[in-house]
């Protein structure tokens, strides 16, 4: 009889001690798309690209949300933004860089990620940022 994913994944995150199996799939739920929320293989884990609310129009709102969502998919995996090993950040407008870089340095603590920040045309649902990260359980 095989075990669905997501149950062996509960099973070994309410467990500390318990082995991980080889890759595990967290689903995305209200998804734009076909992928998987998070993926864990070992101790690494990848969560794929978040995006933010748009809230009165403020960037910076924006950009904390963004943070907040990718915060709430690592701590289903029971991991922090200090587990963080890398980030990929999608900006629409690199006339926001610095803007970011104020609210990225506030969230994420010293020594902070690899990180690599890509100017894109657009984002899905008209998203001004999206954060894509690798994580690593201790």
């Amino acid at each position: 009889m095989k075990i669905p994913a997501l149950l062996v994944a509960a099973a070994c995150l309410s467990l500390p001690a318990c082995q991980a199996p080889d890759r595990v799939a967290l689903p995305a739920e209200g998804a734009v798309g076909p992928y998987s929320a998070a993926v864990s293989s070992g101790d690494l884990c990848f969560v794929s690209g978040r995006i933010g609310k748009k809230r009165d129009g403020s960037f910076a709102e924006e950009a904390e949300s963004c943070i907040d969502s990718v915060e709430g998919e690592l701590s289903r995996l029971g991991l922090t933004l200090a587990d963080v090993l890398s980030a990929t950040v999608f900006l629409v407008d690199m006339e926001r860089y610095q803007e970011f870089n104020g609210i990225y340095s506030r969230r994420f603590s010293d020594p902070y990620p690899a990180r690599a920040c890509i100017a894109v045309r657009e984002l899905p649902v008209g998203a001004r940022v999206e954060i894509q990260v690798v994580a690593r359980r201790r």
